[in-house]
């Protein structure tokens, strides 16, 4: 019977990510989509003009596309492409979400711990941070993602927005998307000390916080 209600909580957890996975492909094909029709437009645009031989306006135009380009590439580039697809995609999702999001991620292209593993933990983390934002109105939504190398360890801070301050059960915090949730950050402390490393959480008020340290 154990192994069964085991087994449901799983498929409903795998299930969960499937969905989630959905929506961050969703998002970054209904971007795709919109950049595709100003495209469209702004080709029109600089086809009229240089039919009418105006080409300072079309110089101009071109320097407000780049200008407007430079303004929306919120490209994260860390220097790991695991890491660079997963952080993006999460903080795309995050984006069309309402969450404000501050991001600042340096990382080896080659670590001890394996990309997917790695991806893992910040995959779940990152969701959990969302959900938690989901739960306060517009305007107070925030996501801090701060990675770096502090000598030979790689060190991840998460802080995200949260309502009252958090009181442990039994030794943890309770996870904002509850038992699916609690799976997913069992995965995480599961990988981390699997690599010899920590986790550490912290909740106050207004904010919740997540480090992780990993060995290089």
């Amino acid at each position: 019977m154990f192994g069964f209600a085991s087994n449901k909580k799983i498929t409903a957890y795998q299930n969960a990510l499937l969905e989630q996975h959905y929506a961050e492909v969703e998002n970054m094909y209904r971007k795709m989509r919109t950049w595709r029709h100003d495209y469209h437009n702004h080709i029109q645009v600089l086809s009229a003009l240089l039919e009418q031989n105006d080409t300072e306006k079309a110089r101009a135009y071109l320097s407000q596309i780049h200008e407007t380009l430079v303004q929306v590439d919120t490209v994260l580039k860390t220097g790991n492409t695991m890491v660079d697809a997963i952080l993006n995609s999460k903080i795309s999702l995050m984006r069309s979400k309402s969450i404000d999001i501050d991001a600042t991620a340096k990382v080896p292209p080659s670590l001890s711990a394996k990309d997917i593993d790695l991806c893992v933990i910040i995959g779940n983390l990152l969701d959990n941070a969302m959900e938690a934002c989901e739960k306060l109105p517009e305007g107070s939504r925030f996501v801090r993602i701060y990675i770096s190398v502090k000598g030979n360890h790689l060190y991840m801070s998460f802080t995200n927005s949260a309502g009252k301050k958090q009181t442990k059960l039994g030794g943890i915090f309770p996870s904002a998307k509850g038992t699916l949730g609690g799976l997913g950050l069992a995965r995480v402390d599961s990988l981390v000390e699997r690599y010899g490393g920590y986790v550490t959480r912290a909740s106050e008020d207004g904010g919740y916080t997540t480090e992780v340290i990993l060995p290089m």
